[in-house]
């Protein structure tokens, strides 16, 4: 008899355990959708994009749109004090509270080039 009034409990819970994975892992996917469009838009950069549009995009929240420095430093004459290599090394591999791979490669180059100009 008692055995009888814990089916449906038993199957209300496992039910319930079933419902709570699923929608926790269709949550887990939309918050990773949102975290991919807010690192590069959903699109992908190329060496072939404007450079300042990349550091705008990338870089500005903590440099500033002007490069006069905010939560990151002052990259005003940051080619006065760096080689392009030597910004290339921080673009990639981050430096302090800078994350690394921000940009790789031929976009870390047009992004570094483009900041010793500044």
């Amino acid at each position: 008899m008692i055995k009888k009034r814990l089916v449906p409990f038993a199957l209300i819970a496992v039910l319930g355990i079933l419902t709570m994975i699923i929608v926790g892992s269709v949550g887990m996917n939309e918050q990773q959708a949102i975290e991919n469009e807010d690192e590069g838009g959903g699109e992908e950069q190329t060496a072939s994009a404007n450079p300042e549009e990349m550091f705008q995009n990338s870089c500005a929240s903590c440099h500033g749109s002007d490069l006069s420095g905010g939560v990151g430093p002052n990259l005003q004459g940051v080619g006065d004090r760096l080689s392009v290599e030597e910004i290339v090394s921080t673009i990639e591999n981050g430096k302090g509270q800078m994350p690394a791979g921000l940009y790789t490669g031929e976009e870390a180059k047009a992004v570094a080039e483009w900041l010793a100009e500044q």
